[in-house]
């Protein structure tokens, strides 16, 4: 990803030397002068080590005199984690945006570019002066839904009421209708779905979801959809995790004409296909950073 953003112009590759001792323990150094400079830091929290070197390269970035920094973060993980429902759970979403708001300040301020959010309110996790900014693939998911509908008629569909609105506006962008999967939970593992919102017969759906996981939630509707008349059906994600199996279960379910997620997360790098394909979200954070919003406050 960062050598498609490099490509897309206005913005030069900086050198990074890493290495590990035999102990486990990372030695990190900038190979690029960052003093006076805007730096923009590509990373991930897909898991902690992940998080931590991002945290320790920023760090280091501000230390030695970056102008300003920039901390890209197209998959920000544990985003499932964003409120405690029992007494005890730690709400790590917070944890981790309390981390990376602790990082030294540059001369002229720290941002984070965070994409597609589980839900918008994480973006106000960030705490002091660093300023949060919640982009959205949107225009890659109505892009996509056009293209895999192939000029037939298709309802655009969600894997539960909690994505509704955001799929109904979509729906209505795309100048179709919107459904979703009525659920009913029978224990702490399991669900039922009891109805689904729209008339799906003689139709396809197009099924968005912020993420896939395990993708249990999206073989449920799927095959809701399916056993209530939908000829064809197809998914879009923007996170795809797949964790194990959880790719090729989804293609051999032969419930999905085709799937697609973006490459925000690396794990989709490694299992797509042709029926599960990859899109880059380097554009869409190439024009933030360079036509967008911080063209305005860059000094």
């Amino acid at each position: 990803m960062a050598a498609e953003l490099v490509g897309l112009g206005g913005i030069e590759a900086g050198g990074l030397e890493r290495k590990e001792f035999p102990d486990g323990e990372r030695y990190l150094r900038l190979r690029t002068s960052v003093s006076g400079r805007r730096v923009v830091l590509l990373g991930g929290t897909v898991d902690d080590s992940q998080t931590l070197m991002l945290f320790d390269l920023a760090c280091a970035v501000a230390k030695y005199g970056a102008r300003r920094l920039t901390m890209v973060i197209p998959y920000f993980g544990y985003s499932t984690m964003e409120r405690a429902e029992k007494i005890g759970e730690v709400v790590t979403a917070k944890a981790r945006a309390r981390l990376f708001s602790s990082v030294p300040m540059a001369h002229h301020g720290n941002e984070v570019l965070l994409l597609d959010l589980h839900t918008a309110g994480l973006a106000q996790y960030f705490e002091g002066p660093v300023t949060p900014v919640h982009l959205s693939a949107r225009p890659l998911i109505l892009e996509e839904s056009l293209r895999l509908a192939k000029g037939r008629s298709f309802v655009m569909a969600c894997t539960d009421a909690g994505r509704a609105k955001w799929v109904e506006s979509l729906a209505n962008d795309l100048g179709t209708d919107a459904a979703f999967v009525m659920k009913r939970r029978l224990d702490g593992e399991r669900t039922e779905i009891t109805g689904i919102s729209a008339n799906v017969e003689d139709r396809g759906v197009v099924i968005y979801d912020d993420m896939i996981r395990t993708g249990g939630s999206l073989l449920d509707a799927a095959a809701a959809y399916r056993s209530a008349g939908a000829t064809w059906v197809s998914a879009i994600a923007t996170h795809g995790l797949f964790p194990d199996r959880a790719a090729s279960r989804l293609l051999d379910s032969g419930l999905f004409e085709e799937i697609v997620c973006t490459d925000s997360h690396p794990r989709a790098r490694e299992v797509a296909t042709e029926r599960l394909r990859l899109k880059s979200v380097a554009p869409i954070l190439h024009d933030a950073l360079i036509r967008g919003y911080y063209r305005e406050l860059d000094p």
